[in-house]
């Protein structure tokens, strides 16, 4: 790869876009102005940048979960929980400063089919800094402003990614009505975000009070659970219709494919978690049913997983020989890997299987190096302005019988 970003790929350095708006997005109802020019450089930072924070803090909580005692990795994953909150921190006041000076811009992303699944991000970027903080910055700032930070990320991060999982279908329904043969990986987005606050929310169940409060916090994390699960069996058929009918995505989108990972894993994660902590939530019944469940549930969906990594590093590999450059979608690689990960440890710690520990590993020096190619190549991007300069088309891909 060349140190620049390929300009037949800086389109999807920005974020990715399937064909359905590769012409510059145009709605009769926005008013003509003129093109903002205060601060030009926030311009074209959209709502998935936030998938930087994301992959980054789940490096420390994936590396916390791990069933080994690795030297060094309690210190190296705190620093890294360190960077994930000061990149929260900077890509939220990044885009305020795009929703203030270029409201126009901010309101098309919003109405681009493209563009609008990555407001999920938003939910699912909170609460990994959250739950980050939880588990690895307990050791930095304490457990009482640990437990504080979290209710906040998690609570704010919840109610976005539930306002999220509703209004992005609603308009793409009434508003977007993307052309048939555009359904994209970065559809499942919105819909992921409530699976992530069934999981993180399981890490808050054993600081309330016993009683109502815990088991109605526990019973909704299932419920969101279901929601998020029921709306994946939805769309990922249509996302593999459309790699079947009309062959492979356009090359910088093809890192997308890794996002069918993130409900996968984020799944078998919640199931494993929740598992935990309902014994002290719920009758014994149903907490023995629930830990039975996270066994009976996760290892298929592991299963399932592991033939979808297999598949889509198999399109990425495609796509690299075709030219595929550098694109904000390299960061696809990063937290759909690590809630496998958390998945593979979850039930690792639930089976006893050393092979289900090994495989949590794996996955986390997959998870380590994809996120030091994505965060180098993002920096040099962000440093050479490639990254907030103005989208183009990307490339299309090639022919499928090649």
């Amino acid at each position: 790869m060349g140190a620049e970003t390929p300009a037949k790929n800086r389109g999807m350095a920005i974020f990715p876009q399937t064909q359905a708006s590769l012409q510059p997005f145009s709605d009769p109802a926005l008013p003509r102005t003129a093109v903002p020019t205060r601060l030009p450089s926030l311009r074209h930072i959209g709502p998935n940048w936030y998938a930087s924070v994301m992959g980054t803090a789940i490096v420390a909580s994936a590396g916390a979960a791990l069933p080994v005692d690795v030297p060094g990795l309690r210190t190296a994953c705190t620093l890294v929980w360190a960077l994930s909150a000061v990149l929260l921190l900077a890509v939220i006041a990044a885009r305020a400063g795009h929703w203030i000076h270029h409201r126009d811009q901010a309101r098309a992303h919003l109405l681009d089919p493209a563009v609008a699944p990555f407001y999920g991000c938003l939910s699912m970027a909170l609460m990994a800094v959250g739950g980050a903080t939880l588990t690895v910055g307990v050791d930095v700032v304490g457990a009482r402003a640990a437990l504080a930070v979290d209710v906040v990320l998690f609570a704010a991060g919840t109610a976005v990614g539930l306002a999220a999982a509703v209004v992005v279908p609603y308009l793409m329904v009434v508003r977007h009505r993307p052309a048939p043969g555009t359904a994209s990986p970065v559809w499942l987005l919105p819909l992921v975000a409530p699976m992530v606050s069934a999981s993180q929310g399981a890490l808050l169940v054993p600081h309330l009070g016993a009683g109502q409060a815990r088991e109605a916090l526990l019973l909704a994390c299932y419920a969101m659970f279901g929601l998020s699960l029921l709306a994946t069996l939805v769309v990922l058929p249509v996302v593999f219709s459309r790699l079947v009918h009309h062959g492979p995505l356009p090359l910088a989108l093809t890192p997308t494919l890794f996002l069918v990972l993130g409900p996968l894993g984020q799944s078998t994660t919640a199931v494993n978690q929740l598992a935990d902590v309902a014994p002290g939530a719920v009758a014994a019944p149903y907490a023995s049913a629930f830990g039975a469940f996270a066994v009976l549930y996760g290892v298929p969906v592991m299963g399932f997983a592991l033939l979808w990594l297999a598949l889509a590093a198999a399109m990425v590999v495609r796509a690299a020989r075709n030219g595929m450059g550098f694109a904000m979608t390299w960061w696809a690689f990063t937290f759909p890997v690590g809630t496998c990960v958390t998945g593979a440890a979850g039930l690792a710690r639930h089976t006893g299987l050393d092979a289900l520990t090994w495989l949590a590993v794996a996955l986390y020096v997959v998870l380590v190096v994809a996120w030091a190619a994505a965060g180098t190549r993002t920096v040099r991007g962000v440093l050479s302005g490639a990254l907030t300069a103005a989208p183009v088309p990307p490339r299309p891909a090639t022919a499928r019988t090649r």
